[in-house]
């Protein structure tokens, strides 16, 4: 070991002494290294002097020492500009992990913590305390608005951990009981549903069941967006509806049914411009009005809570799925991101799984004839040649 205690002459008398702390001096790639242990004891001088050649060691491998990692507090500023970078096209999605992340940080024992701290016991115990608190409506948290909380923990500590600010992250498990709405409109419910509304209600009903669309794609429908007359060679005519949210989503072109054509003829006033749906002063329909309107009738008709006004866009894909239509037809007509998507929008009634059986039967029976067919040629043609 190259240790040393550098030599020095005192002011006062000019006499040479020895410094009482002990140096390290050692040549590393061609350098010399030349730094002080700050310490008088030799031992540990000396440990100080191969942890430093150590760590050259470690650096020239590509092992460099992770830095400190920050509080969720001090990383939460950083998440929320990467998300506003992530998603900058998707401003709902943006605000959604913002607030999401602002609740996160009321949890004193999250927000002070380093993330490589926030392990699974400790994301066990705010889940048991969101579920124990309740809503400004005086209800306790439902599964989904923790989960959803959950997500956003989630995604951070990914992302920290992609930054390489934490070596490992806690598997985060949801909070079972999530109420997933599926509920989907039977034919005689529709029946009575539209019997039971009237004007923009009734005809964003029939919109919806029609044509599969957002209730914001609805209420943000242009005229200059609808082609009620079919195209050359074309059995209908068809709206477009322009994506707003990403660069990378194209317009679809959604064929209308007849009962679509006929309201929107019945609806055109002469005015081939803005909005199909909006209030008597030209302004737009807010979705709150949509919803309230639609309770009130689903209210009225003792029909299920979970029938929502985006049932009626989750009924047109269970029907499409039930007429036969592929997950990748699906996915063109109703604007979903991924045909896993898709596949979740068809829920097969037991009278479709009996269609589909029926079809099976008779497709197994037609080559069961083909297979006889076959066999009497291959006996006749044996018998011949004996």
């Amino acid at each position: 070991m190259a240790l040393f205690r550098p030599k020095y002459r005192d002011l006062k008398t000019g006499e040479p002494k020895y410094s009482r702390v002990w140096w390290f001096k050692f040549s590393w790639r061609g350098e010399l290294v030349r730094e002080s242990t700050k310490h008088t004891n030799k031992r540990v001088a000396t440990q100080i002097e191969a942890a430093r050649k150590t760590a050259l060691a470690k650096g020239e491998v590509g092992i460099v020492k992770r830095a400190a990692a920050p509080t969720l507090a001090a990383f939460a500023p950083r998440f929320e500009q990467a998300i506003e970078t992530q998603c900058a096209e998707k401003p709902k999605t943006v605000g959604f992990y913002k607030a999401k992340l602002r609740q996160l940080l009321k949890h004193k024992p999250f927000a002070d913590s380093k993330l490589n701290e926030i392990e699974e016991a400790m994301i066990d115990e705010y889940k048991n305390r969101r579920t124990k608190q309740e809503s400004r409506r005086k209800k306790p948290f439902s599964p989904a608005s923790v989960n959803r909380e959950l997500a956003t923990l989630r995604r951070l500590l990914r992302l920290a951990h992609e930054w390489k600010l934490m070596d490992r992250v806690p598997r985060i498990r949801m909070l079972r009981g999530e109420r997933i709405r599926e509920f989907v409109l039977s034919h005689q419910q529709e029946d009575l549903y539209l019997a039971a509304t009237s004007g923009d209600l009734h005809e964003i009903a029939v919109l919806l069941l029609d044509t599969g669309l957002r209730i914001g794609e609805v209420l943000s429908l242009e005229w200059t967006a609808v082609r009620i007359d079919p195209a050359q060679g074309a059995n209908y005519g068809f709206l477009t509806v322009r994506a707003k949210n990403s660069k990378n989503s194209r317009p679809r072109n959604v064929p209308l049914t007849e009962r679509v054509s006929k309201m929107l003829v019945g609806k055109q006033t002469g005015s081939f411009s803005g909005l199909v749906f909006q209030r008597t002063n030209g302004q737009p329909l807010c979705q709150t009005w949509v919803n309230e309107q639609h309770r009130g009738v689903r209210d009225l008709l003792k029909l299920p809570t979970d029938f929502v006004p985006h049932s009626l866009r989750h009924t047109y894909g269970t029907r499409l799925g039930e007429a036969g239509a592929d997950a990748f037809t699906i996915m063109r007509l109703m604007g979903h991101s991924t045909v896993t998507v898709s596949q979740r929008y068809v829920h097969p009634s037991p009278e479709s799984m009996e269609r589909a059986v029926s079809r099976l039967e008779a497709f197994n029976a037609v080559e069961a004839k083909k297979v006889v067919k076959e066999s009497g040629k291959v006996k006749i043609e044996s018998v011949a040649v004996f």
